[in-house]
């Protein structure tokens, strides 16, 4: 039976003219099948550019990369992914000598990124992490970086005392990063500015599952996902799962709810999903003839998992936004003693 959707009408959510571009470095340690070393370049959250330390080539990801820049450009940017290829393993070892850990898996990672709204730079932040943990920032306003525990003093003193390397990393932030986000956002315009509405489903995997109300197919990334009661906010028993990018560029999202089926079986429509995006807003009504069938659900949730399956060699650097999120976004540096150390200037040609 076909779905009751309600089409919200008059709501709108703002994210027009919010753009913007993100790199994230990966060195990985320790006995996993997962490359040794990966860069992957975001705009607006969706990935554009690609390396990896198994296929020693940075590849582009949307076809807007592909018509517009040619040989030169990867060429470059494949020479920056290798210099920094080492040096990341590098840092590995000299933080895990830091933690006194001489064995199992480790992550060095370095995120990087700048925002426009509006054409307005609201900010940008420069971060580097240590298995999942913050470990230096950076603060472009003082130019200073700030240690997030006592094994990363050593490194900030050092990096303190360069004054050339704070000053790069500032115009980085204020000039570079955003001249390419503007770049980008014009060879990809009519992708990155369009608007798709989320298709809408509710998933249960069998009666005493949680139901999932399950959003996929929207761009851009920004949702607003609840679940009400009558006409009540409702947030007890209820789970939130990240934005997930799918195979396609657009993204997916889901929020569970935890209630005995016979308080919503015996209450048709008293529990009702609310998804709002610039592309649509709608409300799917909890009842049994909106849910999923077992079959039509396994079907669905196959489909998912086949996107995240195409989307593996992503694993770590959804963990790096989640990170990213947990660590409030802005600012930090990098972490090694060698004359190796370069890792103060990974960013892509300019």
């Amino acid at each position: 039976m076909r779905s009751v959707v309600l089409l919200l009408l008059g709501v709108h959510l703002s994210y027009a003219g919010r753009h913007s571009l993100q790199y994230f470095y990966t060195g990985v340690s320790g006995d996993i099948n997962f490359p040794e070393f990966t860069a992957v370049g975001l705009v607006d959250e969706g990935q554009f550019m690609y390396f990896d330390s198994n296929i020693m080539k940075a590849v582009p990801k949307t076809e807007w990369m592909r018509q517009n820049e040619g040989a030169d450009y990867w060429d470059s940017q494949t020479q920056i992914a290798s210099g920094n290829h080492p040096v990341f393993i590098n840092n590995i070892q000299v933080v895990k000598e830091r933690f006194n850990q001489s064995t199992g898996v480790h992550t060095f990672q370095f995120m990087v990124g700048c925002e426009l709204v509006d054409d307005v730079t609201t900010g940008g932040y420069w971060q580097y992490g240590y298995d999942g943990e913050d470990l230096l920032s950076f603060d472009k306003n003082t130019l200073t970086n700030i240690a997030a525990n006592p094994q990363a003093v050593t490194t900030k003193n050092k990096w303190d005392a360069d004054r050339a390397q704070s000053e790069n990393r500032k115009a980085y932030l204020e000039n570079i990063c955003i001249e390419w986000l503007r770049k980008y956002v014009s060879y990809g315009k009519n992708t990155l500015e369009r608007k798709a509405a989320p298709e809408v489903s509710l998933l249960q995997k069998d009666s005493s599952s949680p139901v999932i109300c399950h959003a996929t197919g929207f761009y851009p990334s920004n949702i607003m996902m609840t679940w009400k009661k009558n006409q009540d906010d409702h947030n007890e028993d209820v789970e939130v799962i990240s934005t997930l990018p799918n195979a396609d560029g657009s993204f997916q999202k889901s929020i569970s709810l935890s209630v005995k089926p016979e308080e919503w079986k015996n209450n048709p429509d008293i529990y009702r999903c609310v998804v709002q995006h610039v592309g649509g807003e709608k409300v799917v009504l909890l009842n049994e003839k909106n849910i999923k069938s077992n079959s039509a659900s396994n079907n669905i949730i196959a489909i998912v998992v086949g996107c995240l399956v195409a989307l593996a060699a992503l694993a770590l650097i959804i963990g790096l936004i989640v990170w990213w999120k947990k660590s409030n976004g802005y600012g930090k540096a990098s972490t090694n003693d060698s004359d190796s150390e370069n890792s103060g200037q990974p960013l892509p040609k300019a």
